[in-house]
């Protein structure tokens, strides 16, 4: 046999052998895979169980809600310890919601079409891994229960009311979940829950604060989960949400009213933002209160009226993902006001 010729049946024969390793399942002897590799990857599931992205984002609210209240940087220590406890509270919860809502997301990806999660930052790694069978219900419980831990022993180091907060979280985002076909005003408990965060923040720099501006930034936040996150997060789920008869804004008001109090909600939390900057004790120079009203407009507002106009499903998830990024746009400019 030439050269030619044994060079051409060593190649068909190595192509022929990484087919049968992969009908049998085995990994190919130059697969690039690692242990480490593999690690990460299971990492990666509960991530997405926590929906980390997004909880990252999150972590914006307690630190903007810190920061306004406090009038400044708080204690080195407290800084730090408030992220920490802040990033496992987050974890805690959203994967939380995954283990209450595991058998009514089996049935929602089940009436999804392939595909129909693109570009939504929730499903960022993986949407519901637990109701895939990627994760365990076990696995899952014990991933809650150790972060939940940790937030619960920081926020009582932090101060016994932040922990009474997340506790009250926790049980109200349960009763949420369970209300998927009870009640379309479950919408107002989400938006009590998503509050939280940052009532608890400023309990943490501030044992007894101004109970008006607790009441002022509890009211902004909530209109912007209203809004920006809650309605736009159902309207994403809304053709599966139909099939599953479950109450949702969407399901229950239809597109054009459920646009209309999108739009409302949006409104009036960029409202409330330039109100609760002009009276807490952070001060805001007027570039940066015309910086906040701007990061309201394009970040909340734009998207809001695009959904408003087109009733898609799509603006729907341009709208949650934008608006996800708002409390992180507000921080950055409390940040400036600290050297501005």
């Amino acid at each position: 046999m030439g050269s030619s010729a044994r060079h051409n049946f060593e190649e068909v024969r190595s192509v022929h052998q990484r087919k049968s390793a992969a009908r049998k399942g085995d990994r190919p002897l130059n697969s690039a895979s690692s242990p480490l590799a593999v690690r990460f990857s299971r990492v990666k599931l509960f991530l997405a169980l926590s929906r980390t992205p997004h909880g990252l984002l999150d972590l914006a609210t307690p630190a903007l809600a810190a920061l306004l209240c406090y009038g400044g940087l708080p204690p080195f220590g407290v800084v730090i310890l408030g992220l920490l406890t802040g990033f496992a509270g987050y974890t805690a919860v959203y994967a939380l919601n995954d283990l209450v809502d595991y058998r009514v997301d089996q049935e929602k990806l089940k009436a999804a079409g392939p595909g129909r999660k693109a570009g939504y930052l929730d499903a960022i790694f993986m949407r519901h891994p637990l109701a895939q069978g990627q994760v365990s219900f076990g696995a899952g419980l014990l991933w809650v229960a150790a972060w939940a831990a940790v937030a619960l022993a920081g926020a009582y180091r932090l101060n016994p009311m932040c922990a009474y907060i997340f506790l009250a979280g926790c049980l109200l985002e349960a009763v949420y979940c369970r209300l998927l076909r009870v009640s379309h005003l479950r919408t107002l408990v989400a938006g009590v829950v998503k509050t939280l965060g940052g009532v608890a923040a400023v309990y943490a720099v501030s044992p007894h604060p101004s109970r008006a501006l607790v009441l002022l930034l509890f009211l902004w936040l909530f209109c912007w989960e209203i809004g920006g996150q809650n309605i736009p997060a159902d309207w994403h789920d809304l053709e599966e949400d139909q099939r599953l008869h479950a109450q949702t804004i969407p399901v229950v008001y239809g597109p054009e009213r459920a646009s209309k109090i999108v739009l409302e909600a949006l409104a009036l939390s960029v409202a409330l933002s330039l109100l609760l900057l002009l009276v807490a004790p952070l001060r805001f120079s007027p570039l940066l209160m015309g910086l906040a009203l701007a990061a309201g407009g394009y970040l909340l507002l734009l998207p809001g009226y695009r959904l408003y106009r087109t009733k898609d499903p799509a603006q729907a998830a341009a709208l949650f993902n934008r608006a996800s990024t708002y409390p992180l746009a507000m921080l950055v400019l409390a940040l400036a006001s600290l050297v501005y």
